[in-house]
C-alpha cells in the first residue's frame, strides 16, 4: 500500500528541454560534447560541493571568449513554463489525501535562483510538500543510491510503500533496486495530473 509519494521536479512539474539546450551550449562552446571533467564539475555543482562562483569560473577559464552573464543563460536555457494545472494538482492533493508528499530533485542554485524569478507561485509550490530535498541543499544527488536512503532514514519509510515519479531512467533504476514502486513518467505523453489514472492499478 502506497503511503508515500515522491516527486521530481523537472519534467514533472516544471517543464525542461533538455536536448535545445545542450545543443545550444554546443553551438556557443563550439563543442561536440561535454568532456568528463565537465561532467563531474556538474555532478559537484548539483551537490553544492562547489559555490556557483567556481562553477562559473571553470567554464570562463575553459571558454574566455563566453561572458559570465552568457553562461548563467546558457545554463538556465532548459528551465521552460511550469503549468498552473499541475499546482492545482498537487494543492488538491494535499488538501484531500493522506499521501505524505516528497520532492527529491538534482538542481542547483542558478536553477532555482531562476525559478525563483519566473514562477510566482514557487512558495506556494513548496509548502505543499511535507519534505523538499534539493541536491545542492542535502549535498547528495540521483542517481546515488545513498540520496534515497538518506530519504527512507530522514523519514522513517519503507522504500515498499513509496512511490517514486521521476523522467530519467538512471533515477528509476537505482529506486526499483531498492524496492520502490515507480513511474518513469515520459513528459512527451504523460502529465502528473494523471497519476491516479495512469497508474489506477496502484492506488
Amino acid at each position: 500500500m502506497i503511503k508515500t509519494i515522491i516527486f521530481d521536479f523537472g519534467n514533472v512539474f516544471i517543464n525542461l528541454d533538455i536536448q535545445g539546450a545542450i545543443e545550444k551550449t554546443y553551438s556557443s562552446l563550439n563543442i561536440n560534447g561535454f568532456s568528463e571533467h565537465m561532467i563531474s564539475v556538474k555532478a559537484l555543482y548539483e551537490q553544492g560541493l562547489i559555490s556557483t562562483d567556481k562553477f562559473l569560473e571553470f567554464y570562463t577559464e575553459n571558454f574566455p571568449e563566453v561572458s559570465k552573464e552568457d553562461l548563467i543563460e546558457l545554463w538556465n536555457d532548459m528551465l521552460k513554463d511550469f503549468p498552473k494545472h499541475r499546482l492545482d494538482f498537487l494543492k488538491a492533493l494535499k488538501a484531500t489525501s493522506e499521501y505524505k508528499l516528497i520532492l527529491l530533485s538534482n538542481t542547483n542554485e542558478l536553477h532555482i535562483n531562476w525559478i525563483k524569478e519566473h514562477v510566482s507561485f514557487y512558495e506556494d509550490f513548496k509548502n505543499y510538500f511535507d519534505q523538499f530535498y534539493l541536491s545542492h541543499d542535502i549535498n547528495l544527488r540521483k542517481p546515488n543510491t545513498d540520496i534515497f536512503e538518506f530519504v527512507l532514514h530522514e523519514n522513517k519509510l519503507n522504500a515498499h510503500e513509496c512511490i517514486f515519479i521521476d523522467d530519467n531512467r538512471s533515477n528509476i533504476d537505482t529506486a526499483d533496486a531498492l524496492g520502490f514502486i515507480t513511474w518513469h513518467i515520459n513528459p512527451e505523453t504523460e502529465d502528473i495530473i494523471n497519476l491516479f489514472e495512469t497508474k489506477s492499478d496502484l492506488f
